[in-house]
Formats: C-alpha cells, structure tokens, sequence
C-alpha cells in the first residue's frame, strides 16, 4: 500500500519490466521512499491535504507567504492576536502567483495579497503579540495533480532504491578498470525537480 505516493507500483513496474508481484511489497516501499525523498529536496508536498486548517505569519500588512493552496476555503485574521475573529471575503484578497502559472509552470496558491480594506495584523517588534501567527487559512494544501516531471523523478529514483538491494555496499558491479559505484545524486532527478523546489532568501 502506497501513501502519497507520486508515481503507482503499475508505473514502476512497467519502468523496471517487472511483470510477477513476488517484490510489490518493496517496490511499493521504494515509491513511497523516493516521493518523500521528492518532499525534503523540493521543500514541499504534491499529494493534497482536504480540509485542513494552517496559520501563517504575514510577510507585512498586505502580503502573507503560505504553503501550497489547492482552493481556500476560509481566511481569517487575529487583529488583536487574541483569536481569529476577523473572516475574510473573496473580494478582499488576491491569489498568487497570478493565473496559477510561475516560471511558465502550473503553480498552486503560494502568496495572499490584501486588495481590500483588511490588512493582515502584523506587530512591531517588542509588543507580547510580535512574530505571532495571525492569520488563518482552511483549505485544500498541496498540489491538484503531481507534476509530470515530479512522477518522472520519482520513478527514476524508485528505481535507484530498488537497485540498491543488489547493491548494499554501493557496488554497482565491475568494469574493467573495477568497481562502478553508485552516484550520491542522480543528475537526471536533480534536474527533473530543480523548478519545483522552494526559493530561500537569504
């Protein structure tokens, strides 16, 4: 049994010309191993999470940083920061990236932006509510679909788990000039994943 997993055991299967279930049990450990390995490179998840209810700290009065929206469901506000009072219209404020597209690629909800006559409640430094968490988002958090090339990656790196068992010392095997290790990093999965993975500030 898979659990967020971002390609299915049919897929891995086919990728390896496996057609007998005697390994399912492992290759089904090896999608969901590479797909959280997936989560910690990129610094975020593809598979939903329904009806969830997340707090952020805004960035400043009119934007807020969030993890991936699928669809909100309701936006509150703590504008005393003593409990979320304050309920947000769809008119107040503003999904980004704009159209859903960053990079020229499809992209879930990452930015609120306050269009309206609401601010996001943000305290100065040594007031008791500074840094507080005060607005609240209810959704759907995550991605609607997983990325083609998120599948492909994980594909590739199931694979690379699943080789590993014929490999446990990283001994690929033997050419003539000895043995052939296996690589810490697979270029292809680096590069499938780089535009997905979060951009830090420093």
């Amino acid at each position: 049994m898979i659990t967020n997993g971002y390609c299915t055991l049919a897929e891995l299967k086919a990728s390896l010309r496996i057609t007998d279930d005697i390994d399912d049990t492992l290759l089904e450990l090896c999608v969901e191993s590479a797909s959280r390995d997936i989560d910690g490179a990129c610094e975020r998840v593809f598979y939903q999470d329904a009806d969830a209810t997340r707090v952020y700290v805004p960035t400043d009065s009119f934007l807020v940083e969030t993890d991936d929206i699928v669809s909100i469901t309701s936006i509150k506000t703590a504008p005393e920061g003593n409990g979320f009072t304050q309920t947000w219209s769809a008119t107040d404020y503003q999904e980004e990236p704009l159209n859903g597209q960053a990079g020229g690629l499809v992209s879930p909800t990452t930015r609120l932006r306050a269009i309206g006559s609401l601010v996001f409640p943000v305290f100065e430094l040594g007031n008791a509510n500074a840094q507080e968490a005060t607005v609240q988002v209810v959704g759907t958090f995550g991605w609607s679909a997983v990325p083609t090339a998120i599948k492909q990656a994980t594909i590739i790196l199931a694979q690379r788990h699943f080789k590993r068992y014929d490999s446990p010392l990283g001994i690929a095997g033997f050419s003539d000039l000895g043995a052939v290790t296996v690589r810490s990093v697979d270029p292809d999965v680096r590069a499938l994943i780089a535009p997905f993975k979060k951009v830090r500030m420093a």
